[in-house]
């Protein structure tokens, strides 16, 4: 397939000391949702204010359907749609207003493009006379992601746009995602929410501005290396200090009330010992249940397979 972004070496560093993108490298195949998953920090927004022209880097290349970002950036800006990670639409214009703005923006029309915001649009039109300072957060986000359509882009970015969204308006919005890639066009989307990767065709992680890996969230989720376990303690905090005293090899991590635990040993071996260890601490505790992994469990295997290995390098 053909490649709509193209990413090559990409870097940036903020006051001369402060890296937010290292060696940034990655491709995003055309009709594609592409996911782009890490906590807060991890450079994602940075990424997207370069991707779409708002930002400089610091060296690198990239190019969208084979515009430069830096000397094409006019004719790039004409074929992409942003939705960034905060409300920036204006307040005091009603919804309305908010559309037919950015449709002349665009020199396009709300005619023209209706079949395409249609889902969204009969969600939202309703209140088509409210300002859109007082619409809820999700109705914000419908309203942001129509404006972003109207001049129906080649490539939508959508900067962390479920954050803040009650879990009802978030299912409803990678709902509308998912009729919006039957349209052809590219969605590059970041988030820090581990589930909502699920819905995407492929994923980078990236953490303190470096990709950690790129592949099919089942394909992350196929080569976990650990055996991963779950069970509930009575005082998850004092588990977490006595267990840096376990002599396995695991990584263990909370897990709302619960402790996720993989182990890299031999199971059959491992999970006596480490029930052991715990009536040795005086740790009561749940059953110990074996789960599948989540894309969360295997971001932070890989996060803390990347620190063990930088930890043992001089």
């Amino acid at each position: 397939m053909t490649n709509a972004i193209t990413i090559e070496h990409v870097n940036k560093v903020y006051d001369g000391k402060v890296t937010a993108l290292k060696d940034v490298s990655f491709n995003v195949e055309e009709g594609e949702v592409f996911g782009l998953v890490g906590p807060d920090g991890a450079g994602k927004s940075t990424l997207f204010n370069i991707l779409t022209t708002l930002l400089l880097p610091d060296s690198g290349k990239i190019s969208l359907l084979g515009m430069d970002v830096i000397n094409e950036y006019k004719s790039v800006r004409q074929i992409i749609g942003y939705l960034p990670g905060v409300f920036s639409l204006y307040p005091d214009l009603s919804v309305e207003e908010n559309l037919q703005f950015f449709a002349v923006m665009y020199k396009s029309s709300i005619e023209e493009n209706m079949e395409l915001i249609r889902p969204i649009w009969k969600q939202i039109s309703p209140f088509s006379d409210r300002k859109a300072g007082k619409l809820s957060g999700g109705m914000k986000q419908k309203l942001a992601l129509c404006c972003a359509l109207i001049h129906c882009p080649k490539i939508l970015f959508l900067d962390e746009p479920t954050t803040g969204v009650d879990p009802v308006s978030r299912k409803e919005f990678w709902d509308i995602l998912k009729s919006i890639r039957t349209q052809g066009i590219t969605v590059v989307v970041s988030t820090p929410y581990m589930d909502e990767a699920t819905r995407c065709d492929r994923i980078a992680m990236i953490q303190e501005g470096q990709i950690l890996g790129i592949n099919t969230p089942s394909a992350f989720i196929r080569d976990f290396q650990g055996k991963l376990y779950t069970f509930r303690s009575e005082n998850i905090f004092s588990l977490l200090n006595i267990m840096e005293q376990c002599p396995l090899r695991c990584n263990y991590y909370p897990y709302g009330e619960h402790c996720h635990i993989a182990f890299y040993d031999d199971v059959a071996t491992a999970l006596p010992q480490f029930e052991q260890f715990l009536q040795e601490q005086g740790q009561s505790h749940g059953e110990i249940i074996a789960i599948d992994p989540s894309v969360e469990d295997c971001f932070i295997e890989i996060v803390q397979m990347r620190n063990a290995l930088n930890q043992t390098q001089p």
